[in-house]
């Protein structure tokens, strides 16, 4: 339905209670409500909907100052178009020639997830929310979406995870994807390679850009996109040149947190590059979204209220006429009443169900469509199948200055599917379809295929030169070429001069500086550099002060899209809070998902933009895989670079905080991302040899990794680089020998492993230990996912080349030639270093921070979580004596000189 003149389409005002409206002034009230009307018409006729609508605002104001008059609040408009008739622009292609080209998608699409499924049931896929969007993005693709403008921008796109099959149906029309792809959907193992079930660019890096299908994610990341477009922009790293971000997404998805939790940033950024097309089906997959209610008036008051601008898709052009005629606004009235559970009903019932279920509630009603049969009724089509109103809503998304913009269009789940599940709520696991439905499907949408050929729901694709092939072509190329495409636009950078660490090799002679300080000063120095300084993006979610990271606030300032209007309370101050216009600082406020969408964004730049910006997020370490563990996920799929910084990082560190705040467990959430390279380091040195490396494996080299680097903030000091060239790679591949111990005639020997904030725990137990006779070497361990790889690299490689010498792990070759027992802490799980203790030479005895957190300081943390020194000492001990080298007296006085309660609670239950 189009929104028609406000004279036909009136407001009816709710009925005033019987005592207050005299029964003989109905008539009366009639004859004024037509005379204002008529009156409005005259103004909309002579000056316009702008004129109108400030004409409507001046008498509700006029009527509140003389009278008190207050009219009820509404976020909504009235359930029809946004776009009126009038002001729809007229469809520029070939309307039939691209009703015949989404056909052939549609087959294709169905025909692909129909043929998988019969060749090795319950492979999966999805047909239905296809095809409930095809028209969307048809309309998209033949008409908007700009794969690369004159000068040289283009426009982002997150597509609909569930929607895949459709955007592989069109490449394969395209002549992208052979048949043969389409074959495997959802076997990418077969030979030749398949098609991913979702868009996933680590598994297809020259086709999908965003994975998209955990839902959710595609929504703030496209708003941060968005948002990252802008800062580039603004900071003269990129020219404005008026792309666009779109995201496709589903009405069911909304109900996850992360899609609508930062849409005020959208508006209150302005981000009129950004447009949303949420594909109203009324279905998610077990029933309706809103059966009682009405999912498309409750988005829109949401996005209304949260400034953006929403334009409704909800009724064809089959409803025009009804629309024009409904000069009492009867036919809006009802429709705005129907819940959306009803509607669904309506979608799979006759048309004579239709007729007497909708229109029968009013006699008029029923007369404004007595002149249409019960089969017309069941054909009247709604808004997001209208190719017409679907491409003006488009046109006035890209159009609109200020805002940004949400399309709300509405479809029926499983269109054109039939019996087979159209508009039902099975239809989102329909992956079959029997011939009898393969026939319907084929008639309806006209695909020249016969009978006979249909069992095995054959792909079809029109020859090279058929008016469709050669339509679809000639639209693309206008538009500047195939989407989606993933392309690496960036160049490799030069590397970054080794003068910037050089200071951090050298220790800081007894003076005390946290590992979070050390980080601070080494990214201080890189923003100066002149080539790579622009390209770093230090990201932060209301926590600068916390990591002391405000020095940087007057250095580079703090991004914002106007610069800043205000004078700061702390103006007088040396470390300001500074914001600007080109301010480089992204100070995303209290929110992990917004900061690491950001982080995304910058890290793919290098691909997205050809931009090869570096990120640096830095956050509370709790707070990142535990929180936001499915965005992470999402980064490692987009061949995301950058360094991820967990801060206050340790069970033991962060004293005071407690529970939530504590993390002994991020490295091993960090375990299971495959291109994630992740370090625990304990000194400066550590540090700049790891932030070095990473800037050239991922920048220089172009590897598709990126980092999570964990620091604490207890100031301790920090000693030079041992000598020697193993340090280095030590560092890299995982540990190294930091330090012997000074007994060279000690019979006892204990290796002691340590890494992060417990290592000068065990730098302190390796001095004990001499106390006890024992010599003590201590390692230092920098990543033990790093050892957990190599040590699987090389068993795997043994296992299948059995003739072959054996390689052997690097954890084994460092400790092969060691004596003494082996002892390894760590302000982690105790499975972090076990997951390396089957390439021990020996047995490994592990000390870790099992459990929950506690308010305290960090010394009777240590004590508590047993992985301070006088622990590492008792383990050590404990260990001789296993191993019979020592008494069991040793051990007990041992407790006792040390001040162990043997009764303590366990620390992994309590």
């Amino acid at each position: 339905m189009e929104k028609a003149d406000l004279a036909q389409t009136p407001v009816i005002p709710e009925p005033q209670p019987a005592s207050e409206t005299p029964r003989n002034n109905d008539g009366l009230e009639v004859l004024e409500t037509r005379e204002w009307m008529d009156s409005l018409d005259y103004v909309l006729s002579r000056g316009g909907p702008v004129r109108a609508g400030r004409l409507l605002q001046q008498l509700s104001l006029h009527a509140r100052r003389v009278a008190g008059v207050n009219l009820p609040f509404t976020a909504t408009t009235p359930y029809q178009n946004t776009i009126s008739v009038r002001a729809q622009a007229p469809f520029p292609g070939s309307q039939e020639m691209e009703r015949r080209i989404k056909s052939l998608v549609r087959w294709n699409a169905m025909a692909m997830v129909v043929r998988a499924n019969k060749e090795e049931s319950g492979i999966g896929g999805h047909i239905s929310t296809f095809a409930s969007a095809a028209t969307l993005y048809e309309v998209a693709f033949n008409h908007f979406f700009q794969a690369r403008t004159e000068s040289g921008d283009r426009d982002i796109v997150y597509y609909q995870g569930h929607a895949a099959p459709g955007i592989y149906s069109r490449a394969f029309l395209e002549g992208r994807l052979p048949k043969e792809k389409l074959e495997n959907f959802r076997r990418e193992l077969k030979a030749g390679g398949g098609l991913s079930s979702y868009p996933h660019p680590w598994l297809m890096p020259d086709f999908w850009e965003f994975p998209t299908v955990s839902m959710g994610l595609g929504p703030i990341q496209s708003i941060y996109h968005a948002r990252f477009i802008k800062y580039l922009e603004n900071r003269g790293l990129k020219t404005s040149t008026g792309g666009k971000v779109w995201a496709f997404l589903g009405d069911g998805e909304m109900d996850e947190p992360e899609s609508l939790g930062s849409i005020t940033l959208a508006s209150r950024e302005k981000l009129d590059n950004l447009i949303w097309v949420i594909n109203c089906n009324l279905q998610r997959l077990d029933g309706p979204v809103r059966g009682n209610g009405k999912i498309i008036q409750e988005l829109e008051a949401i996005f209304r209220g949260a400034g953006w601008n929403v334009i409704k898709v909800i009724w064809g052009t089959d409803w025009d006429s009804l629309f024009q005629n409904d000069r009492d606004g009867l036919l809006v009235k009802r429709l705005g009443e129907i819940a959306d559970g009803q509607y669904q009903k309506f979608f799979v019932e006759s048309g004579a169900y239709f007729r007497q279920n909708l229109f029968g509630s009013d006699p008029r009603l029923l007369r404004m469509v007595e002149h249409l049969s019960d089969d017309q009724l069941s054909r009247l089509r709604l808004g997001g199948h209208d190719p017409i109103k679907v491409h003006a809503a488009f046109k006035s998304a890209v159009e609109h200055k200020g805002a940004p913009t949400v399309v709300l269009a509405k479809t029926i789940k499983g269109y054109g599917l039939g019996e087979a599940g159209e508009g039902k709520n099975i239809t989102h696991q329909q992956k079959k379809l029997n011939d009898e439905e393969l026939k319907m499907f084929r008639s309806r949408f006209g695909i020249p295929l016969s009978d006979e050929q249909l069992h095995g729901a054959p792909f079809y694709r029109p020859d090279d030169d058929s008016p469709e092939i050669k339509y679809m072509q000639e639209r693309r190329k206008h538009l500047g070429g195939y989407m989606p495409t993933r392309k690496v636009r960036s160049k490799p950078i030069a590397g970054v001069s080794e003068s910037h660490f050089e200071e951090f090799y050298k220790g800081t002679e007894g003076r005390e500086v946290s590992t979070t300080m050390v980080f601070v000063r080494m990214l201080a120095k890189l923003l100066r550099d002149p080539e790579v300084g622009k390209l770093i993006v230090p990201i932060i979610p209301d926590e600068a002060r916390t990591f002391g990271m405000e020095a940087l606030f007057r250095q580079v300032g703090i991004y914002s899209s106007v610069g800043q209007l205000y004078e700061p309370v702390d103006m007088d101050t040396l470390l300001y809070y500074k914001e600007a216009k080109d301010g480089q600082i992204l100070e995303e406020g209290i929110t992990e998902a917004g900061s690491i969408s950001s982080f995304i964004a910058a890290g793919t730049a290098y691909a997205n933009h050809g931009i090869n910006t570096i990120p640096f997020f830095i956050y509370y370490s709790m707070f990142g895989f535990q929180r936001i563990g499915d965005l992470i996920w999402a980064a490692a799929d987009m061949r995301t670079r950058g360094f991820l910084v967990g801060g206050t990082a340790g069970r033991t560190t962060l004293a005071g905080e407690g529970l939530q705040h504590q993390d002994g467990h991020s490295h091993v959430l960090a375990l299971p991302v495959p291109n994630l390279v992740a370090y625990d380091p304990a000194f400066a040195y550590e540090i700049a040899i790891i932030i070095q490396d990473g800037i050239r494996r991922m920048y220089v080299d172009q590897e598709s990794i990126f980092y999570y680097l964990t620091v604490g903030n207890e100031p301790l000091p920090m000693p030079p680089m041992p000598e020697g060239e193993d340090v280095r790679e030590g560092i890299l591949k995982g540990m190294y020998r930091f330090n012997t111990s000074s007994k060279k005639d000690a019979k006892l020997r204990a290796q002691l492993l340590g890494s992060g904030a417990i290592m000068f725990e065990v730098l302190k137990a390796q001095q004990i230990l001499e106390q006890y006779g024992v010599a003590a070497d201590v390692w230092s361990v920098t990543s033990y996912k790093e050892l957990y790889r190599n040590a699987n690299d090389c068993e795997r490689w043994n296992m299948l080349h059995p003739g072959d010498k054996p390689k052997g792990a690097y954890v084994t070759q460092q400790l092969k030639d060691t004596q003494g027992v082996l002892v390894a802490a760590s302000d982690y799980m105790k499975v972090l270093p076990e997951s390396i203790s089957q390439w021990m030479p020996r047995h490994l005895v592990s000390l870790g921070t099992d459990g929950f957190g506690r308010s305290e300081g960090r010394a009777a943390l240590r004590d508590f979580f047993e992985v301070d020194a006088k622990h590492i000492v008792l383990a050590t001990l404990h260990a001789l004596a296993r191993e019979k080298q020592i008494g069991i007296e040793i051990v007990q006085k041992a407790i006792q000189d040390l001040g162990i309660n043997p009764e303590k609670a366990n620390p992994a239950i309590s």
